[in-house]
């Protein structure tokens, strides 16, 4: 059985060869990472996995003889517990990559630096670390419990996440009772590590049943975040945009919380409008999931149903606090269907969720909710 007190096992994939050593020397000055190998192209990389294991890949776009996209279902195939998380420069065309990236199974990104910027990159380098930690952690644990109980099975299950049964968390949870009159004016959600896939699962199981606006806060920097509002248009047919200033909100209108701002909200007559902000950060975060709450209780005071799927760190946890006061409700993602159960977690653990439920039943909860189903 995997030991998830032992050391993250990451290989780093990149044709740079001054990036793979400056992400080396990166992690390899916390012992709780191990850089089991580096590779010049996503072909090297599969050969090294076709006879190793690692918690983490760092994959670069753009390579020689066999690029990140085209290495990515190769690499599941192989270790589907292996988490892929995607390296590339902040561009347009990186940012409609490293989106299609994560549909075919990668779990998240992470801006990289060019050769010219690493002498200016604290930020990557503590995004990295925390990426890295809190995905690598998760497979581990997840491989973990797999192993487990294949043994209790006397099955072998070595490299295939998908032959594992659903696991159940082992935390208690006690969930807050919901008031059965209450019906939303909002619906807000809040994801982080692996939610853009949880966004666009959780959009099209409710997209065609509720009329409520949908406000969408998921980390995500400038570039990325246009893109991923366009393929929610384009997936779903909706109304569907990266926010602007002074945006007024609609019935039936989804809107993304641009990178670098805070989307926060005020009441101007009859409209409630969107406001945005490069406030400093939250929880390391801008946009942030915790400011967006806090501004929608501030307008439509306890009329809020707060949605907060996978993602690492605790943003969320305080808005979500304030939102509870005001006697709105919160549903999050349980931990077995999140790839990081740190905000849902969080939330959940500090009693604030009325519901803590698999991604794939979040959608019907949410729909009885909105249309007043809990009478």
């Amino acid at each position: 059985m995997s030991d998830i007190s032992s050391p993250i096992r990451v290989l780093i994939v990149d044709d740079s060869i001054v990036i793979r050593g400056f992400i080396v020397r990166i992690l390899e000055q916390d012992s709780i990472f191990s850089v089991a190998a580096t590779a010049s192209n996503g072909l090297k990389a599969i050969e090294f996995l076709k006879n190793n294991t690692v918690d983490v890949i760092i994959l670069d776009i753009e390579m020689p003889v066999m690029d990140g996209l085209e290495a990515i279902p190769k690499i599941k195939e192989l270790d589907s517990f292996a988490q892929i998380v995607m390296a590339s420069t902040l561009t347009q065309k990186n940012a409609e990559i490293s989106i299609k990236a994560l549909s075919l199974g990668a779990t998240d990104y992470i801006p990289k630096p060019s050769s010219l910027e690493i002498s200016h990159v604290t930020d990557f380098k503590r995004e990295l670390r925390d990426k890295v930690e809190a995905i690598g952690r998760a497979a581990q644990a997840k491989r973990s419990k797999a192993l487990e109980i294949a043994k209790q099975k006397d099955v072998v299950v070595r490299r295939d996440a998908s032959a594992v049964p659903v696991f159940k968390t082992g935390k208690d949870i006690v969930l807050r009772p919901m008031s059965p009159l209450f019906v939303p004016s909002v619906i807000a959600v809040g994801s982080s590590t692996g939610g853009p896939q949880a966004v666009l699962e959780l959009i099209k199981s409710i997209h065609q049943s509720i009329r409520q606006p949908v406000v969408i806060t998921q980390h995500m920097p400038p570039s990325f975040t246009t893109i991923f509002a366009d393929n929610i248009k384009k997936q779903f047919s909706v109304n569907c945009c990266e926010a602007q200033d002074g945006q007024v909100l609609e019935a039936g209108g989804y809107y993304v919380a641009p990178g670098d701002y805070h989307m926060l909200f005020v009441k101007q007559q009859s409209n409630v409008v969107i406001k945005l902000t490069k406030d400093p950060k939250e929880n390391f975060c801008r946009p942030a999931v915790d400011p967006m709450i806090r501004s929608l209780v501030s307008v439509f005071g306890s009329k809020v149903l707060a949605v907060i799927l996978t993602g690492m760190g605790y943003d969320g946890l305080k808005g979500s606090q304030v939102l509870a006061d005001a006697g709105g409700v919160v549903i999050s993602q349980d931990e077995a269907s999140s790839v990081v159960w740190g905000m849902p977690g969080a939330v959940a653990g500090a009693g604030l969720s009325s519901a803590v439920l698999p991604l794939n039943d979040l959608g019907r909860m949410l729909i009885k909710i909105a249309k007043g189903g809990q009478k």
